[in-house]
């Protein structure tokens, strides 16, 4: 066997991605000093160990309160904003249970998904591959940002008026029509503009009233 990343998160709550300082030190005893712990653009820190190592220090790892996730071609665990309105106001709960249903499925490269809790973005929400944020008593999905390069993309309007119920199902049914129709290595934006949001929307196939 040999070195092995793991993904590694706090989670979030009203104040945004915080890590607490016994987290760290667990964290620090159980990757070693000789250890690699690079902070990624996913709001994870990339740890690298020797992989037969990785079943204990996951489990040492989540008796801390942290979550560990793979590292790689895989979506990402849910980067969000810092529920700066509350937790009901900003729909922490919500942001929760998306974070469970999107985080860790294999995909043609790295996804990106975020979360905003209002239209502030302070999340910057339109840098990323796949968007929810919060209007009020529904919600936008946004599709296809890339923040890398001097050609920076802002992620487009996909969905409009959409209903907390909805929400997990559609972005399971995006991430899985990229599991499927995407091309080896092929960024989420590119996938978008070669599809075409018009095709996406068919594929998603949700209500009249949700389409832009």
């Amino acid at each position: 066997m040999g070195i092995k990343k793991i993904a590694v998160t706090p989670g979030f709550e009203v104040g945004g991605t915080l890590f607490r300082p016994e987290q760290l030190a667990v964290l620090g005893s159980v990757a070693g000093p000789d250890a690699e712990i690079e902070m990624t653009t996913f709001k994870q820190l990339y740890v690298a160990m020797d992989e037969e190592r990785i079943p204990e220090a996951t489990e040492l790892l989540r008796r801390a309160g942290l979550e560990v996730h793979p590292s790689g071609f895989v979506s990402k665990s849910l980067i969000t904003c810092n529920f700066c309105r509350g937790a009901e106001d900003a729909g922490l709960e919500t942001a929760r249970r998306i974070d469970a249903a999107v985080a860790d499925h294999e995909v043609p490269s790295p996804l990106k998904i975020g979360y905003a809790g209002c239209a502030l973005g302070t999340s910057e929400p339109l840098m990323k591959d796949i968007a929810v944020v919060k209007m009020r008593d529904s919600f936008d999905i946004y599709i296809g940002g890339e923040s890398k390069g001097i050609k920076a993309i802002l992620a487009r309007l996909f969905l409009q008026n959409v209903t907390e119920e909805q929400l997990v199902p559609i972005l399971r049914k995006l991430i899985a029509i990229y599991q499927e129709n995407g091309r080896k290595k092929e960024k989420y934006s590119r996938f978008v503009q070669r599809m075409t949001l018009d095709k996406l929307r068919e594929m998603v196939a949700l209500p009249e009233e949700s389409r832009v």
